[in-house]
């Protein structure tokens, strides 16, 4: 008690009234986006995304070719064990790889993105440029050759085979005749092509037709052909075809238009009945209807492509679609690089062979041959 009396507690302060609340302010939500603000931004996300998801396709397919053309040619063969399965097991370790790939991705990505907006888009298309600069690479044109045996099986043979005769066969000819002739064949370039255009069919093709057949000196010949492309006996549903498209129903083979134009229906009708095959097309072109033609002895012998058509070849004119070829590549060539060059000099053959043999192959060109070839078809 006595030392409550010598520590007296201060008396407790009144308490302060409180001062009554204005009615609370709400948090306005932040504006809507304009319409156009939202398509700006959507659109500038989705470009990125489009971007990001296409570079990776493109490397996508590079790389699966090129690995798929490097086990080709390490395991191809027929052998069960020694061929077939290791290739089996390689599709299988790249379809693991790529799955880990994309995995790793797309846990990157988030990160990415804290970090940079553009930078998922910026680092897929880094990748896709290193898988486009291997891609011009002659090693990742071995692999494309050897994916495109493994997948075309049959036809491929059968490309290969007539491209090995055609590269042949050029290494064999007379270069300044034949650049003669391919000079000659630019004068009818512009009706050659409008021919072509019409029916379908490739027009260096046609221009290694009248090269075979006038040697694009229109003339008539003893056997009766007529013009640059020696017209004789042409089907009689190509003329109905020409009659319609020149509108003319008096079809005159010493006039060159009307000469090309049923050369090119012929020539689509011949590939039409066997079935897209180019060497055999030709060689149907070149027997005519006679007797039936090519699709007499394609009925009687089961003839299906170039292997099985082989046994008939020594009483057909085996060389005729051979030099057509050789004579559209030179044309190709001439148009690429203003010249014929030698397929054993220096690095022609891997050039030639990269331009490609038409009806063959796609060309795809090289340095000097774009700027020669652009020049030329200005």
């Amino acid at each position: 008690m006595a030392e409550e009396l010598e520590n007296p507690q201060p008396p407790a302060e009144p308490k302060k009234p409180r001062k009554p609340r204005g009615p609370r302010k709400k948090k306005l939500p932040p504006p809507k986006p304009t319409l156009r603000e939202w398509l700006r931004t959507h659109r500038q996300l989705a470009l990125l995304r489009a971007v990001e998801a296409g570079a990776l396709l493109i490397a996508g397919l590079i790389a699966t070719m090129a690995a798929l053309g490097m086990a080709a040619s390490r395991f191809g063969g027929t052998g069960l064990w020694t061929h077939l399965i290791p290739f089996a097991t390689a599709v299988l370790v790249l379809a693991v790889l790529f799955s880990l790939f994309l995995w790793l991705w797309f846990r990157a990505r988030p990160w990415m993105l804290r970090h940079q907006a553009l930078l998922p888009a910026l680092t897929a298309v880094g990748i896709a440029a290193g898988a486009l600069w291997y891609s011009s690479d002659s090693r990742f044109g071995g692999d494309v050759n050897n994916l495109r045996t493994l997948v075309g099986g049959v036809a491929e043979a059968e490309r290969a085979t007539v491209a090995h005769q055609v590269y042949a066969n050029y290494r064999r000819s007379d270069l300044k005749s034949l650049e003669k002739i391919v000079q000659r064949a630019e004068v009818y370039r512009d009706l050659i092509e409008e021919a072509g255009r019409a029916y379908g069919v490739d027009s260096e093709i046609l221009v290694g037709i009248g090269a075979a057949e006038s040697s694009f000196y229109p003339r008539d010949s003893k056997d009766g052909g007529k013009g640059l492309f020696q017209i004789t006996a042409a089907p009689k549903i190509a003329m109905e075809q020409v009659r319609k498209t020149l509108q003319q129903d008096d079809l005159d083979m010493l006039n060159q238009r009307h000469n090309t134009y049923v050369a090119a229906a012929t020539f689509r009708h011949y590939l039409g009945e066997m079935k897209g095959d180019l060497f055999l097309g030709l060689l149907a072109y070149n027997i005519g209807p006679k007797n039936g033609g090519l699709r007499s002895i394609v009925e009687q012998y089961g003839v299906k492509d170039f292997v099985t058509i082989q046994p008939y070849l020594q009483n057909l004119p085996r060389d005729y679609p051979i030099r057509v070829l050789t004579a559209s590549l030179a044309y190709r060539l001439w148009r690429y690089e203003g010249k014929l060059p030698r397929y054993e000099e220096s690095d022609n053959a891997l050039r030639i062979q990269r331009l490609g043999i038409p009806g063959l192959q796609e060309a795809t060109g090289t340095a000097s041959g774009t700027a020669t070839g652009s020049r030329d078809r200005s």
